[in-house]
């Protein structure tokens, strides 16, 4: 049975490969599994390893320490990653995310250098 931590991995580990616009086929060709596999790892039924996690964020990008992000709020409370994911499921905001990696690294920097200015101006002004 799935661990709420199993479970918040899986949903970080699906957030990051569609963020990316990844396929699970496309993902497990990278990191040499099968695509059965990334779905048992998305929904929690299979636990992820130390060494598979690390090849894993390998593959997304992103440090291993994304995976738990938010873990013990998740553990705390577990409608926070479902009312999370409400947000990611929108077409605008795949669409945004996507367009952002299309980027390069210094773009993205200064994209959202941006964002925050924009965030931090609205708080000024309220």
């Amino acid at each position: 049975m799935a661990t709420d931590i199993d479970l918040h991995l899986g949903r970080r580990l699906r957030r990051r490969r569609r963020l990316l616009g990844l396929t699970q086929q496309q993902l497990a060709v990278q990191v040499g599994i099968r695509f059965q596999q990334i779905q048992k790892y998305e929904c929690g039924a299979n636990r992820i390893s130390a060494a598979r996690l690390w090849q894993l964020a390998e593959a997304l990008e992103t440090p291993v320490s994304y995976f738990y992000d938010g873990v013990t709020e998740a553990v705390e409370r577990k409608e926070a990653a479902q009312s999370g994911g409400e947000m990611f499921s929108r077409k605008e905001t795949l669409d945004l995310i996507q367009a952002y990696y299309q980027l390069g690294e210094r773009p993205r920097r200064r994209l959202l250098d941006l964002a925050k200015s924009l965030h931090d101006g609205a708080d000024a002004t309220s």
